[in-house]
């Protein structure tokens, strides 16, 4: 799996072919086809490879506190680009967007389940009294969720000229204290 990121990343997932594959990692390309009956199936190995280690990222960021957890869950998603860079081209890929429906069920669910561990380390904030509770749990997932995705489409475009975990973080921290429970200013104004 990690020559098949590691091509995508320099050619690109839409002109990837099982002969670059096979080359890579010194088969024919018959050979690839006996362990990947098409080029769909290698591309859902590679989604499930890369589901399965932003998964135990995302375990092991559920034994810390909230906010710890909420930064945690951001950092894994940032390191798993930061140390696979061909994400997000595979993300906005032809083969994920119109040939591959079960690559995009994969990417989707993944997605999904990211979301769902942000809400809950949100509501728990919010509970907590840490985060305004005035933007729904899920509203805050998807503003972060976002964050995420756009400092890693800066950072593609950008040439990788910056570290893309400090940036993120740096920025998960500003869009935070955006979203932190404070008393209402007016009724301090009024007194």
């Amino acid at each position: 799996m990690a020559e098949v990121l590691r091509l995508a990343d320099e050619i690109g997932p839409d002109r990837l072919s099982t002969t670059d594959v096979a080359r890579a990692v010194g088969l024919s390309q018959p050979a690839i086809f006996r362990h990947f009956p098409t080029k769909g199936a290698l591309w859902l190995a590679v989604a499930e490879h890369i589901a399965n280690r932003l998964q135990g990222s995302w375990a092991e960021a559920e034994a810390a506190g909230p906010k710890a957890r909420l930064r945690a869950l951001i950092g894994a998603q940032l390191s798993a680009i930061s140390e696979t860079p061909a994400l997000p081209s595979i993300l906005f890929s032809r083969e994920l967007q119109v040939d591959n429906q079960a690559l995009r069920d994969v990417f989707r669910r993944l997605l999904g389940a990211f979301q769902g561990r942000l809400v809950a380390a949100i509501r728990d904030m919010q509970a907590a009294g840490d985060l305004r509770s005035d933007v729904s749990a899920e509203d805050v997932a998807i503003l972060l969720t976002a964050l995420v995705q756009g400092v890693a489409i800066r950072w593609t475009l950008g040439a990788r000229g910056f570290l893309l975990v400090p940036e993120g973080l740096r920025l998960f921290e500003v869009q935070l204290a955006l979203l932190t429970a404070q008393e209402d200013v007016s009724d301090e104004e009024s007194t």
